[in-house]
């Protein structure tokens, strides 16, 4: 088995009698460390896929499986980032870091240690005691992503998380998150509408459509990724091809 295992993943909403697909008969690998995109239409099924993996919906058939072990609820083996950010306003962004960690148990020295080292890789060392209100979109934002490394994941999934940005600002975290992830060898599932985003972060892209992976592609663009890579012949070609692939009938 890979790192990650999607096997046959299905996912229905059941009204009544009546029941609609949402997810279709999935099977997705992700080696150790790696980091795959899955890229498809508003209303494909993306957020549903992404929560199944993540334990928070249970599949009406199939299972998901880490390292081995099926994934039966939500655990800090799985970090989760959402569209929206969903900082505590009332909460300034070092506890927001913490807030995982203190759900369970009493916050230590050493968790505020790491708490403080993911805002220095982040770049928001000196915005510890501000408050969401005080930050700019683009910084709630890694706030969002420091809190979901801060239990130390082995999977981190993320939705959408920066689809509400200025390009120059999204540029940024990606480049951020790729490092992050690279330090810590984290294996990721990024889930996107994008389709230059999706080439630009992965080793591999999904090409979802109406709840079924119809397409799925190698990213082969060196690493660690450079903002030039955007501009060359290859990624174009790569954009070009998953492009193709979510417009074909």
């Amino acid at each position: 088995m890979s790192f990650v295992d999607i096997l046959g993943a299905t996912y229905a909403y059941r009204n009544g009698v009546d029941s609609e697909i949402i997810v279709d008969r999935i099977d997705w690998s992700v080696g150790e460390g790696e980091f795959h995109c899955l890229v498809g239409r508003s209303g494909c099924g993306k957020t549903t896929f992404l929560k199944v993996a993540a334990g928070l919906l249970k599949p009406t058939e199939g299972a998901v499986f880490i390292q081995g072990a099926p994934v039966l609820r939500p655990s800090a083996k799985v970090g989760f980032v959402f569209q929206s950010p969903t900082l505590l306003e009332w909460e300034n962004v070092l506890d927001n870091v913490l807030l995982p960690i203190s759900l369970k148990r009493k916050v230590q020295a050493k968790d505020r240690q790491g708490a403080a080292e993911l805002l220095a890789l982040v770049g928001l060392s000196a915005y510890a005691e501000r408050y969401p209100s005080e930050l700019s979109g683009g910084q709630q934002s890694r706030v969002a992503i420091a809190r979901a490394l801060i239990v130390e994941p082995l999977v981190l999934l993320l939705d959408e998380p920066f689809a509400g940005l200025d390009a120059i600002t999204r540029e940024e975290l990606q480049n951020d998150l790729l490092r992050l992830c690279r330090l810590r060898r984290t294996t990721v599932l990024f889930v996107t509408h994008d389709i230059a985003e999706a080439i630009y972060l992965a080793d591999r892209v999904a090409v979802m459509d109406r709840g079924r992976f119809r397409h799925a592609l190698t990213v082969d663009l060196p690493r660690p990724r450079e903002r030039n890579v955007r501009y060359s012949p290859r990624f174009n070609q790569l954009c070009l091809e998953a492009r193709q692939a979510m417009d074909a009938p």
